[in-house]
């Protein structure tokens, strides 16, 4: 089984050579209210906000201050070399090829990929993520504590940015066509993970019912390379080659 989310995909305006996500240390959000934070222009500082609306005593609803805010500086030359590439894999190797549906798409096929690995169903992985690394994966994961693997899981809801990396074309020996692309995922988890073995990490408080209910959760990045076989004759199917989660699965 490939992975059929990414079946005739993808288009994204650009690539940034490093993105952050700067966050006040008491965030609170509202998944009710969470808005898709995508890049508006990728010559520009990309910000993007999630609102919380609580309900005072009178029944009113009330705005409170940004809580998220994205921001993406942009590496010139990247951004045009990941452009150029867009344009061939369009023009020489997918005419219905869109970074845009392949982003959405590639967001889909890492929540699902990321709870596989956190079940431990690496069974399941097979024809989704390349053979090779599945068994390096199952060695990493069974070292993990219950903690760890509950933290590889991806809620779709809980995924807060994701934007493509590096792109590559290249032929091997056989002349046989390659293209890959790097995706970063950045999500928010309610495991229980230790402070010292998560240095780096943002810790939030968010909101999930009522104004009284709160629960913490982590901020954590991941990263995927998809690839995909374009010789002529080969199924098109894209496989997942590559999968670090900071701090888990380095």
């Amino acid at each position: 089984m490939a992975l059929p989310m990414l079946r005739g995909c993808s288009r994204l305006p650009s690539t940034f050579s490093f993105t952050r996500l700067f966050l006040n240390e008491s965030v609170i959000l509202n998944r009710s209210g969470k808005t898709p934070l995508r890049p508006s222009s990728p010559a520009a500082v990309v910000a993007a906000a999630v609102r919380l609306y609580s309900s005072d005593q009178g029944g009113q609803n009330q705005n409170q201050n940004q809580k998220v805010v994205v921001v993406g500086i942009p590496n010139p030359f990247i951004w045009f070399r990941t452009r150029i590439y867009y344009f061939l894999i369009k023009a020489y190797f997918d005419k219905e090829f869109s970074i845009e549906e392949f982003t959405e798409g590639a967001k889909q096929a890492f929540s699902h990929v990321s709870r596989l690995l956190s079940q431990c169903q690496f069974e399941a992985l097979e024809g989704l993520v390349a053979k090779d690394l599945i068994g390096k994966l199952e060695e990493k994961c069974n070292m993990l504590p219950s903690s760890h693997k509950k933290a590889l899981s991806a809620d779709p809801e809980e995924i807060m940015y994701t934007t493509p990396g590096d792109v590559g074309i290249y032929y091997d020996d056989n002349g046989r066509k390659f293209v890959s692309i790097l995706m970063r995922f950045w999500y928010l988890t309610s495991a229980r993970l230790p402070n010292d073995t998560m240095e780096g990490t943002r810790v939030f408080q968010v909101a999930v019912g009522g104004e009284r209910e709160t629960e913490t959760k982590r901020l954590l990045t991941a990263n995927y390379e998809f690839q995909r076989e374009f010789t002529k004759g080969v199924p098109p199917d894209w496989t997942i080659t590559r999968i670090e989660h900071s701090k888990l699965l380095d």
